[in-house]
């Protein structure tokens, strides 16, 4: 008998159908009437016959006919929800979907698989597996070793020992002996008692990075799980069945609690669950859903799965990982917006940053070199100004390699911890097979990634605290000897004049984000967790501050190219132009006034994709085979010619292309 799963009001209801030629009309009127029969007042109805409603499947939210036949429009135990007539509008609807479902309805299953082994996960990894590109397997070595690890935690129950976590209550319990009959219940306790989270729910894709994230620690052997219960993880993973894990309530030590506690409620078959198929739903359907049980915890399988440092590291390698997309293609944006400005190459002279040779200023210095004025790329717009009478530029253009250079130099120093992060053990206490014993210790504490991740913000700002000083330069008469705003007209039109306001804007939040929120600490857990880190809130701030420079850099852009509108029939560079039509495949020029935030979000996503990048890379890769020896080493940062062709980036032999 075909079964369906309607969410209706937020709440959830199994509705069995004895005759799939029923139409979809009558299973939204039979979970209205289920609905009703659950509610003292009726849920505010007198009859199901008055309540007017639409009916949509979950998955991609596409919008059904009432008169359709189930077995035609549905799928047995296919998830549906039922939207009532004015409920959209009120405050209390709750969507069976996260904010985005368009980006999900497009998800398709992966076919390769990362093999995870706890010591090699890269951050790029993790960003993959979090955008559902891969599923996840353990190598044979990781399964041995969690094998290994368990019998010591199968030894010590045998043996009644007392052990922290295992045999005892926890934190300030941790005196408190349980006995053996319980031990079981004590791993469901901790799990349930600490998801105590609250605010909006990681998307998906965050989502899928604590989890792929939590796998991997769980590889390294040294947290008791059971294998059996370690694939049964990988299974919910490989389903994309994901919790619902509130973004705020960790203090980052004893690591993240609460929101790992809640990826783990999930798993267990209690609280919510998300999947393409279900949309948001109660974990155990939508477990069920995908031929998945719930996991039964052992003792010490709890709390394996919540201590540890991973809503501070997946976050904080996504915020790494944007961040080092937006600083190598904040230097082309920058180089563009010298063009326009008519500045000039000498202050990128190799000579000068030789003699202060921080790497990441001479590499930010290098690929000035490699898109502006030169005999590889001659530019029109350059020649125009030749024999001025300007002597040098504004700090903003100048000093970019100087800038721009410490922001790479944060970012591979940043790298260096995450990278440690993602393959370490973050429990406690670790279990030592090779020792057969059990050993407490503060591998949890969040200080590492909590430090470094406030380190990211304050580095990575500088992008768009320069960026928004070039915009003004760019908007300014006085300043660029372009029109006012950018636009003809002015007056009649604005232009580019709240564009520069936004940019402003968001310079200004990030400056409040960019406090360290690692040098708070308040003492939680009746003093046992005297000293917290306060990672949490660093990766989420950070991410933020990443988000706000991606934003200004691609106002920035736009004024750019903008400008260059008015500097035609010139032209610039070859990469540059390669840059300028790019844009202006995706935005046209103004030539009035019109809506322009989509047109910002426009040149976001371009540089969330990285397409800036990817035009502009070729031309900087050919002229370093062309101009620094192989024995030179490169800035951390630095495409090699061997990732732009793993990426099918074409390295163009000439400007002919």
């Amino acid at each position: 008998m075909p079964r369906y799963t309607v969410h209706v009001r937020g709440e959830w209801l199994a509705v069995p159908c004895q005759d799939g030629k029923l139409t979809v009309g009558w299973l939204g009127r039979e979970a209205v009437r289920r609905y009703m029969k659950n509610k003292p007042d009726n849920g505010g109805f007198t009859s199901v016959d008055e309540v007017q409603f639409l009916v949509h499947r979950c998955k991609g939210l596409g919008l059904l006919d009432n008169e359709d036949e189930l077995e035609v429009a549905l799928e047995d135990n296919d998830f549906v929800e039922v939207v009532i007539e004015g409920d959209v509008m009120s405050p209390d609807f709750i969507p069976s979907q996260p904010e985005g479902v368009f980006l999900y309805s497009k998800y398709r299953e992966p076919e390769k698989y990362i093999a995870l082994d706890g010591d090699s996960l890269s951050t790029e990894d993790l960003v993959n597996l979090g955008k559902g590109r891969y599923k996840i397997k353990l190598t044979s070595i990781a399964e041995k070793k969690v094998q290994q690890s368990r019998e010591v935690i199968d030894s010590i129950i045998k043996e009644r020992t007392v052990v922290y976590g295992i045999t005892t209550g926890f934190g300030k319990f941790a005196r408190t002996v349980i006995p053996a009959n319980k031990l079981q219940e004590l791993q469901v306790n901790l799990v349930r008692s600490h998801s105590s989270g609250v605010g909006k729910p990681l998307s998906p894709e965050r989502c899928r990075m604590l989890l792929a994230l939590r796998i991997n620690v769980l590889a390294k052997g040294y947290s008791g799980i059971s294998l059996e219960t370690l694939k049964q993880v990988i299974e919910a993973f490989n389903a994309s069945c994901l919790s619902y894990v509130p973004e705020k309530g960790t203090v980052g030590a004893s690591g993240d609690l609460a929101p790992l506690s809640h990826l783990a409620l999930g798993l267990i078959g209690e609280g919510k669950m998300w999947s393409p198929k279900s949309g948001w739903a109660d974990a155990k359907y939508v477990l069920e859903a995908h031929g998945l049980k719930p996991i039964v915890l052992k003792p010490k399988e709890g709390l394996a799965l919540i201590n540890g440092t991973q809503m501070i590291t997946s976050l904080g390698c996504e915020a790494l990982e944007r961040a080092s997309a937006i600083a190598r293609q904040a230097d082309i944006v920058a180089a563009l917006t010298l063009e326009v400005l008519k500045g000039t190459t000498k202050a990128f002279d190799t000579d000068i940053h030789a003699v202060r040779p921080h790497r990441g200023q001479i590499e930010v210095a290098f690929r000035f070199r490699s898109l502006l004025d030169s005999d590889h790329h001659p530019s029109e717009i350059a020649e125009s100004h030749r024999f001025c009478d300007r002597v040098q530029d504004a700090y903003t253009l100048r000093c970019c390699p100087q800038v721009h250079g410490v922001v790479n130099d944060t970012i591979a120093f940043v790298k260096d911890i995450i990278t440690t992060e993602l393959n370490s053990a973050t429990d406690n206490p670790m279990v030592f097979a090779s020792r057969g014993e059990t050993i407490s210790g503060g591998n949890f504490h969040g200080e590492y990634p909590a430090k470094a991740l406030d380190y990211l913000a304050i580095g990575v700002h500088e992008l768009a605290a320069i960026s928004e000083r070039r915009i003004e330069r760019l908007c300014n008469p006085s300043l660029s000897e372009l029109p006012a705003f950018l636009v003809a007209e002015g007056g009649l039109n604005s232009g580019f004049m709240i564009a520069h306001c936004t940019a402003a804007a968001l310079v200004s939040e990030s400056k409040a984000l960019c406090h360290p929120s690692s040098v708070d600490s308040l003492s939680t857990s009746a003093a046992t967790e005297d000293h917290v880190s306060m990672g949490g809130w660093a990766a989420r701030k950070a991410l933020r501050v990443v988000e706000h420079v991606e934003q200004v850099l691609a106002i920035e852009l736009l004024a750019a190219c903008q400008g260059i509108e008015f500097l035609r029939p010139l032209k610039t560079t070859t990469p540059l132009e390669k840059v300028y039509d790019l844009v202006r495949s995706v935005v046209r020029p103004w030539i009035k006034d019109r809506f322009m935030a989509p047109d910002i979000e426009a040149a976001h996503r371009l540089l969330l994709d990285q397409k800036v990048w990817e035009v502009a890379a070729p031309y900087i890769e050919k002229y370093r085979m062309e101009h620094i020896p192989e024995s030179r080493p490169l800035s951390p940062t630095a495409f090699s010619l061997e990732s732009l062709r793993k990426n099918s980036a074409t390295i163009p032999e000439s400007d002919d292309l």
